[in-house]
């Protein structure tokens, strides 16, 4: 019998009826269940008054349909959402839900498909990866990991859209909720040894000329990760839909310029806010940023002025243009600002320092030496190096940070250049920092680093052109090397007008704001650390002509 043919079901069901017809919407509340639909928490509060015969009944209101509970049973009463448009739980009354005791967010709880994925060879891999790279050699309290980071984002992302759906559930179906916490946590499956070293130092002169970032193998590793664990049915259990769900959440994962035609396959236009939460490419606001500006300042002992649970409070979306974007109060522009002068802030005092920046460029070079001797087996049993695994995933799963010590610990005489250099790292005998210098690189000649390499190599003290190392450093407030506010491309509401939104200019907010959003350094390092040899750096690189 099932529980529609119970007769006491429908007697419930007729009670519950009666009560719903006396009362409008407004006098009704609402309270989410579970993932699949059977309650498995009854202990729910009750918003009306019910006869002693259904005192186990539950009625209940998400601004649009009823629904009724009767014996532990979600019961239709012709109101009911289907499971795509029914909005997601508290995660706190699913079963298979795990609680991480994160030193950033607390106590987080995620969802038993987002354990399933943590659970996998392809993201316990993130735990051997180093959030920050070669900056671990000068703070060292920043030994954070991938893994960690990739928790804290996919709970912001869950956070941010339940939060939009709480202001405005029509908007958001459990679906969307579920791909978009997927997408957080999956964001940074491709990094590489030491993050952003690998792919933007080591790559570009392992492969010259080859066109590859780590988001190109977080979604490469995401389809492995659900192949190699067949997580298909997994996500057919809660509700997902892999034929179109799988592309939407590598959409979020990297998402494109938005021009005049829509880009994406996952999602319609009507939900491009979506696109907004994991990876923004319209003004850089997301949750990846909330996460490590937290926790890269709290490992680093740098104090965090920017505070994303203000944002949580006041975003919602507005129609911009035609387009739903995700807007925030007016008065959290002060807010926003502070939010991208803190990453220039970690990108000035940590990720660029100019003794992390050079320790990545000695381990950029150790790898290189060593890369076409340190090999890993990946799919059908090929052999791939350190350069040519990012082509094969099974091979990428197993290069990791590790392979620093593998070379440092190994007595090949193939490594033993690479393994000198490490040891040098490792024993504090870095190249030393001469000197550096503002500069407007698109104003500069072709070549121009190779210049200045010969001018600080003249043969003064012995120096040579290859005792020098020419770094650019680019800083900037997120926008890359356009110098652009990207606040201009946030829109604001007001209190008294929640539904529209408009631009704030720089004027009303401060006069003490930036004038330009980007710089651009030029620095010289030394190889020979002996007084003489950096003495005489020093006198060359304050001779040269160099920056603006």
């Amino acid at each position: 019998m099932t529980v529609q043919q119970n007769p006491q079901v429908k007697k419930i069901t007729h009670h519950a009826q009666q009560i719903c017809s006396q009362k409008t919407p407004a006098d009704l509340t609402f309270k989410t269940w579970d993932w699949t639909g059977t309650v498995l928490c009854p202990d729910i509060r009750n918003p009306l008054p019910l006869p002693p015969s259904c005192l186990h009944l539950r009625v209940e209101l998400l601004s649009r349909p009823n629904i009724l509970l009767a014996a532990g049973h979600i019961i239709d009463l012709q109101l009911l959402p289907s499971p795509a448009q029914r909005p997601l739980p508290p995660p706190r009354h699913v079963a298979g839900l795990l609680v991480f005791n994160d030193p950033i967010h607390g106590h987080v709880e995620m969802h038993p498909l987002l354990v399933k994925i943590i659970d996998t060879p392809q993201f316990q891999r993130l735990r051997n990866i180093k959030q920050l790279g070669g900056v671990y050699f000068v703070y060292p309290g920043a030994s954070h990991n991938r893994f960690e980071h990739s928790i804290g984002v996919g709970y912001l992302a869950g956070r941010l859209v339940q939060a939009l759906n709480e202001r405005q559930p029509e908007l958001i179906s459990p679906r969307d909720i579920l791909c978009v916490q997927i997408a957080g946590l999956c964001h940074d499956l491709g990094h590489g040894p030491f993050s952003h070293m690998f792919d933007k130092m080591f790559i570009p002169k392992a492969r010259p000329g080859y066109q590859w970032k780590h988001e190109t193998a977080s979604l490469a590793m995401f389809d492995h990760l659900v192949e190699d664990n067949n997580l298909g049915p997994e996500m057919e259990k809660y509700g997902l839909v892999p034929a179109e769900d799988l592309d939407f959440i590598k959409e979020l994962i990297a998402p494109k310029d938005i021009t005049d035609e829509w880009p994406y396959k996952g999602r319609t236009e009507e939900m491009s806010f979506l696109y907004e939460i994991v990876a923004n490419e319209r003004n850089k606001i997301d949750v990846d940023k909330w996460d490590y500006f937290a926790r890269d300042c709290h490992h680093l002992g740098i104090q965090n002025t920017f505070d994303y649970r203000r944002l949580l409070k006041f975003a919602r979306v507005c129609e911009v243009d035609g387009k739903k974007q995700i807007c925030f109060r007016d008065k959290e522009v002060g807010n926003l600002y502070e939010m991208f002068y803190t990453r220039f802030s970690l990108h000035r005092k940590a990720y660029q320092h100019t003794v992390a920046h050079i320790i990545e460029t000695m381990i950029t070079e150790a790898f290189i030496s060593a890369a076409p001797h340190i090999q890993f087996e990946g799919s059908n049993g090929r052999m791939f190096t350190m350069s040519t695994a990012i082509d094969d995933m099974e091979a990428y799963t197993k290069l990791t940070d590790q392979v620093f010590e593998q070379i440092l610990n190994s007595s090949s005489g193939d490594l033993a250049e690479a393994r000198e250099i490490l040891r040098n790292i490792v024993c504090r005998r870095i190249y030393k920092f001469v000197g550096e210098s503002r500069v407007n690189v698109q104003e500069m000649p072709p070549n121009w680093t190779d210049n200045v390499k010969m001018q600080m190599g003249n043969g003064n003290a012995g120096l040579q052109r290859k005792d020098f190392v020419v770094s650019v450093i680019h800083m900037d407030y997120g926008m890359g090397t356009r110098n652009q506010n990207p606040i201009d491309n946030v829109h604001f509401y007001r209190k008294d007008d929640p539904t529209n939104a408009t631009k704030i200019p720089m004027n009303p907010v401060s006069m003490l704001l930036p004038a330009a959003f980007t710089e651009q350094f030029v620095r010289v390092y030394c190889k020979k650390i002996d007084e003489r040899s950096l003495e005489a750096a020093r006198l060359n690189f304050a001779q040269l002509h160099i920056g603006v």
